[in-house]
């Protein structure tokens, strides 16, 4: 049995943005081939008993993080997905000129290192907007705001090459369209299913 544990936020949090409540851990875990054909048997059902348990929760920020590890219990083969970082861009790190995303990087640091659970694997924070400063939606300066995206995932990889292997969702979703986001920045079901393609050969890889 091997057990995959999500924390952080609505990149993995995304069930309420679609009609079917679906979330990439869920494919992760078991493939939902009706909707999905082209990942029939790639999940961890395939390779063997595997279950979820979902910690991650729309809206969290690095401070959250540690909310969601209480009544944590780890037992046999584990794997971790952690998305964070987007929540807070958008609640003032998009602008930070300061120690804002030094004092992100020591908490998200501290929160993996005292995790019971390896391997980790940390994506990075995509960009709803494509790279095309037309779209953006902050009322911040573009330069600004991609550069502090820039820090952000900077601040992941370098955490994750410390403790586990990062999954460079904001490479992936810049290969994407809109069809791929719900509410503006949300992952739509279509969007679900390419978070859960960034990180299944890394979860298959490792499980």
């Amino acid at each position: 049995m091997v057990t995959l544990y999500t924390f952080g936020d609505s990149i993995l949090d995304c069930a309420r943005y679609n009609e079917l409540g679906i979330h990439p851990g869920q494919l992760l875990v078991q493939n939902d081939d009706r909707l999905f054909p082209e990942f029939q048997g790639q999940d961890l059902q395939s390779r063997g008993i595997a279950r979820l348990d979902h910690r991650a929760r729309d809206g969290a920020t690095v401070t959250g993080l540690q909310s969601q590890v209480q009544g944590l219990h780890v037992e046999g083969r584990a794997l971790a997905l952690i998305t964070i970082g987007g929540n807070d861009l958008l609640r003032g790190l998009i602008s930070d000129t300061g120690e804002g995303i030094a004092t992100f990087s020591d908490r998200l640091d501290l929160f993996v290192q005292r995790l019971p659970i390896r391997p980790v694997l940390l994506g990075t924070v995509y960009d709803p907007t494509f790279g095309d400063d037309r779209q953006n939606f902050l009322g911040v300066e573009p330069t600004v705001a991609r550069k502090n995206l820039q820090r952000i995932n900077a601040v992941i990889k370098e955490i994750a090459s410390r403790y586990g292997q990062v999954v460079d969702l904001h490479a992936h979703f810049l290969t994407g369209d809109s069809s791929w986001f719900t509410s503006t920045i949300e992952p739509s079901l279509r969007g679900a299913s390419e978070v859960r393609r960034a990180f299944l050969p890394y979860v298959l890889g490792k499980a």
